[in-house]
């Protein structure tokens, strides 16, 4: 039978072991603490995120034809939803009438000034030949060659003359006010019909409502034959390949976070074998129950604070979006290296209006669609006639 000295001393062996090992482990731990973990901000709370683009029609209109459904991808400019264009079409060709009457209607105030500069050197002709006859008159009347009933006919048709030709004159000036300075082709009236004109065929255009962004296509509800109101949701475009990953951080943790830090994911869907990269786009302006629908009043005697999360955006790589896509509300698992402490506490300023990439197809600099724009000329051109656009 063992002695108690001996169970005492196996026992204070197995102490002493167990606490050497500990030890060990607590100095491993600090030690990977200290060289490793500090460095590192984590959390599985991260979902994926991205734009929700709504395609919505700018005119009212009845569906002809749908050329997608949910689920399938797009890219800009590609055709989703095509209108009823025989309303459009009749608008198209009553502002081209428009324009063919207003440069019609020009044409004739330049071919009224032509006749009433004519008209006037006419009534100046008249008044200096009546001013002659007044001169030889009067020169007359001491000879009696002439009697006084004869000369007062000649002071009456000078003053005729001078009314006329004052009368030609303002009317010259009138019709020279409405085209002073234009040509046919710049005068007001035309211009507002070509703008009529541009109108017509941006509403014609509009018939075809294309994908203002490259996406998967979700939320579908229009149909075909169904009568749409303009600013109706029809559909909405999901651009997976820009997606970024919202991670809710305590607040704690944000101490050291900086933007540009670079970040290491990991996505339930693909698991621990698929590794995605990105950096840190961007820290908010509030915590998540700041924005909530009711943000909660803690002006209250029974207030217990409870640590608050921030949603940090994580922007990714697009070649790893690209190989590996990912879908909105996934669950993804962030690690941000907060080793690098020198970027900003914000992110850059936001772009100015109209910097997106990829700008409209078709259009010319100015912003207009060339093919309507060389319909415009060829309607001002046709209707000129022998006249030429200059003043």
């Amino acid at each position: 039978m063992e002695q108690p000295s001996a169970r005492t001393a196996g026992r204070k062996r197995g102490l002493l072991i167990l606490g050497i090992v500990v030890a060990i482990l607590g100095l491993g731990w600090f030690g990977w603490w200290l060289l490793i973990a500090r460095h590192y901000e984590s959390t599985d709370d991260a979902y994926v995120s991205s734009d929700l683009v709504q395609v919505t029609s700018e005119l009212p209109g009845t569906v002809l034809a749908l050329a997608v459904d949910d689920t399938q991808s797009v890219e800009r400019g590609d055709v989703l939803v095509e209108l009823d264009p025989a309303d459009a079409n009749i608008g198209m060709g009553a502002a081209e009438a428009q324009l063919a009457r207003a440069v019609r209607s020009v044409r004739g105030l330049f071919a009224q000034r032509d006749q009433l500069r004519a008209q006037a050197a006419q009534r100046t002709a008249d008044l200096e030949r009546a001013s002659s006859d007044l001169a030889r008159r009067s020169g007359l009347l001491g000879d009696g060659a002439v009697s006084e009933e004869e000369l007062a006919h000649a002071r009456d048709a000078v003053a005729t003359a001078r009314a006329a030709l004052d009368a030609a004159r303002q009317q010259l000036n009138a019709t020279e006010a409405q085209i002073d300075g234009t040509t046919i082709a710049t005068h007001p009236q035309v211009l507002d019909a070509e703008a009529a004109v541009r109108s017509a065929a941006l509403a014609l255009r509009r018939m075809q409502l294309r994908a203002p962004v490259s996406g998967v296509v979700a939320k579908r509800t229009v149909q075909v034959g169904q009568r749409i109101a303009a600013g109706a949701p029809l559909m909405a475009i999901v651009p997976l390949q820009s997606a970024w990953v919202d991670a809710n951080f305590k607040e704690g943790q944000l101490r050291r976070m900086r933007v540009g830090q670079p970040v290491t994911l990991h996505a339930d869907l693909y698991g621990g074998s698929v590794d995605f990269h990105g950096r840190v786009a961007g820290l908010p302006a509030g915590s998540g129950s700041a924005f909530a629908l009711l943000p909660a009043q803690n002006a209250s005697g029974n207030w217990i604070k409870i640590v608050q999360r921030v949603p940090v955006r994580i922007a990714l790589d697009p070649k790893e979006l690209a190989a590996h896509p990912l879908r909105i509300g996934l669950s993804m698992s962030v690690e941000v290296d907060v080793r690098e402490a020198s970027g900003s506490l914000m992110a850059q300023p936001a772009r100015a209006a109209g910097a997106q990439d990829g700008a409209q197809p078709a259009r010319d600099a100015s912003g207009d669609d060339p093919q309507v724009t060389q319909r415009i000329a060829a309607i001002i051109r046709n209707n000129l006639g022998a006249q030429r656009t200059g003043g």
